[in-house]
């Protein structure tokens, strides 16, 4: 059939974040590779309209999200309604089902087929903002309903994020998992000289690998580290990622062996330090997904992921679910390392290979009514 033109709105993207990123370039990338045209929409200081490996990349002027840490929204509704009509999707693809979800209405009165793709949920996300879970579950109900109403389809990556829709009356939602770079993380990426770097031979090299976010709780890595320290153990943990948190948790790691790595926009550089790691700390409590998760299982590194969100359905026998708790995390990972070392790493990585973009890329394609495609996606380049 004819390539469709696809064009993609979403917010909570910047050149330091990191799933949802990273997904919307390899979608791009299967995208083209099945021969449609992907135009990604994201906000940032100026406009811009590039082409990149995995598509056009049009990014309009917004403003920052207060406390985010440098989140841009795509604020201006007039503006964007004027680009989408200069763009003329065939399809249009939103993943953000909080500010944009007026997009569907737009796509309705315009003819266009429409699908909101949830990476995130309200229900979680209102809780973590402190509102009182039955308050919590009723305005999620009332927004998911409003984005049922208005798009043709919604796609979920994991069953947990469903769960949430699955409860209102109305058409059943598409569950599409995401994939996995299984080239660029691997097992062969450890690194003893990198290793190092951090820990000595007789320590536990541990790491958190998110956004320094109060959704992420990476509080909790930190204190579930003191645990392991007074319990004997000889952990150290890397922080990878930064945020509007990072100053506070560094004061709470103040006399631990916590080392801020920061943003490591290098992939390579980031899979030689998630290969070369004993165990991933993956605490966040409403992840929908957990890619970074999944790029630790590829590289062979158990994860212990909290009990609460998606993460433990996707991480599944390689590693371990605990309560969102230090010390639940804390015997988790001495349980994780009570495992021989070859049978955990092996089952991470057997588990990480069940997920490729490829199968990615055909359900979001099955999602918008077109061909999915017959081959493997593109790499989509350096992110």
């Amino acid at each position: 059939m004819t390539g469709v033109r696809i064009v993609r709105l979403a917010n909570f993207v910047t050149g330091r974040s990191g799933g949802l990123r990273t997904a919307l370039r390899h979608l791009g990338a299967g995208y083209l590779a099945a021969g449609h045209e992907p135009v990604l929409v994201i906000p940032g200081e100026r406009y811009g309209d590039t082409r990149q490996p995995w598509g056009r990349v049009v990014t309009l002027p917004g403003p920052v999200l207060p406390g985010s840490g440098g989140y841009r929204l795509l604020a201006d509704r007039r503006r964007l309604a004027g680009v989408l009509a200069d763009l003329a999707p065939d399809r249009l693809e939103v993943s953000d089902r909080s500010t944009l979800r007026w997009t569907g209405r737009w796509a309705r009165a315009h003819g266009v087929p429409s699908v909101m793709v949830s990476h995130e949920s309200l229900t979680g996300l209102l809780g973590q903002w402190r509102l009182p879970d039955g308050a919590a579950r009723r305005v999620a109900d009332r927004l998911n309903r409003e984005t049922l109403r208005h798009y043709d389809r919604v796609v979920c990556t994991t069953r947990w994020a469903a769960e949430e829709f699955d409860r209102l009356a109305g058409p059943p939602v598409d569950l599409v998992p995401l994939g996995v770079d299984l080239t660029t993380f691997h097992p062969g990426r450890a690194d003893p000289v990198l290793r190092e770097r951090y820990a000595d031979h007789t320590e536990v090299l541990l790491v958190h690998c998110a956004r320094l976010s109060v959704e992420k709780r990476p509080e909790l890595a930190v204190a579930a580290l003191a645990r392991l320290r007074r319990a004997g153990v000889p952990a150290v943990l890397v922080m990878v990622g930064d945020g509007p948190l990072r100053p506070a948790l560094a004061r709470r790691a103040a006399g631990l062996p916590v080392h801020f790595a920061g943003f490591l926009p290098d992939r390579t550089a980031l899979a030689a330090l998630l290969a070369t790691a004993d165990v991933v700390l993956a605490p966040g409590p409403v992840e929908t997904f957990g890619l970074a998760g999944l790029e630790a299982l590829a590289s062979g590194t158990p994860v212990v992921a909290n009990a609460a969100g998606a993460l433990p359905e996707v991480i599944g026998p390689g590693g371990l679910a605990a309560h969102g708790t230090p010390s639940a995390i804390a015997d988790a990972v001495v349980r994780l390392l009570e495992r021989p070392t070859a049978a955990r790493r092996s089952a991470a990585r057997r588990r990480a290979e069940e997920f490729g973009w490829p199968a990615a890329v055909a359900g979001l394609l099955r999602a918008h009514g077109v061909a999915p495609a017959d081959s493997a996606p593109a790499a989509p380049g350096t992110p």
